[in-house]
């Protein structure tokens, strides 16, 4: 399974949190020796025409925010790989992202994750469905460097996807590599059967399903340290992400789908509670 990251997309919005994107491309383009950058910003006109019709009619707005994000990103984009602006005024915004991705063959696309401030972000969960290539949600002044990488896996073949990319990574950034499953006991179960009959049962399934998997991972999953954690009270993205402060990983890796009996990995679950979360560090999907 070949993996290369030859084409990355930014989406910028003319915020604060840009610089961040601008300077992370960066580092990922000339860590995985990217071929070309494309940083992409939507005026979304229709907002202000009615309001301003007069003012814009003198001005040619693409050109402005043309200019002002194409010295942003000479400013910050400290690589030799090739990058452009591409401006456009569309509707919606993740239509024509996809567009793009499509267009211009983009195997990794960078948003930025704005979930504390809601509604100014220029992403939503649709994009998250939308997109065939890998997503990677950036909070704002995180530092550009992958030291420590975690995967949430739940042993199902999506997400072996996650292992692929992360052994990708590694290669080229020299980052350590964990991957973590969480179990949650079914609660539909415990009443009717006895705590000290169904814990042990459910984590001896997980440790065959485990052994399993990483059989099936070869070379993929080499020096990959794993760990089972139980659920306890909190969801799976909560133990997830208390897990990644705790071990101070830069990022967390996830497949866009999964399936398993007691902790499940699938979109509109762990991936989309996670892409929707405030999260302090990176949230990189495979797909």
């Amino acid at each position: 399974m070949m993996q290369t990251i030859n084409n990355i997309l930014v989406a910028l919005d003319l915020s604060d949190i840009d610089e961040t994107l601008i300077k992370y491309a960066a580092y990922l383009a000339d860590s995985l020796q990217a071929e070309k950058v494309y940083f992409v910003h939507n005026i979304k006109k229709y907002e202000i025409i009615e309001l301003f019709e007069d003012e814009l009619a003198e001005l040619n707005l693409e050109e402005m925010i043309g200019d002002e994000l194409n010295e942003t990103v000479a400013h910050n984009f400290k690589s030799k790989v090739e990058w452009e602006v591409l401006i456009s005024n569309d509707p919606y915004t993740e239509s024509l992202i996809n567009y793009i991705v499509n267009k211009y063959e983009i195997q990794l696309t960078l948003v930025g994750n704005k979930n504390k401030v809601k509604g100014t972000g220029v992403m939503s969960g649709k994009l998250l469905h939308m997109l065939k290539c890998h997503i990677l949600s950036v909070p704002k002044n995180i530092a550009p460097e992958i030291t420590k990488l975690c995967i949430g896996t739940d042993f199902s073949n999506a997400s072996r996807k996650s292992f692929v990319m992360a052994n990708f990574l590694r290669k080229n950034v020299g980052c350590k590599v964990k991957a973590m499953h969480i179990y949650n006991v079914p609660l539909q179960f415990s009443p009717y059967l006895p705590k000290e009959n169904l814990i042990p049962t459910i984590e001896k399934h997980i440790e065959e399903k485990s052994k399993k998997f990483i059989k099936r991972l070869k070379e993929y999953g080499d020096g990959i340290e794993f760990e089972i954690v139980p659920g306890r009270s909190s969801s799976v993205p909560e133990n997830l992400i208390h897990q990644c402060l705790k071990e101070k990983f830069d990022m967390l890796m996830i497949s866009d789908k999964g399936g398993n009996t007691f902790s499940s990995l699938v979109i509109g679950n762990v991936t989309d509670e996670l892409f929707n979360e405030d999260l302090e560090f990176p949230l990189w999907v495979c797909k």
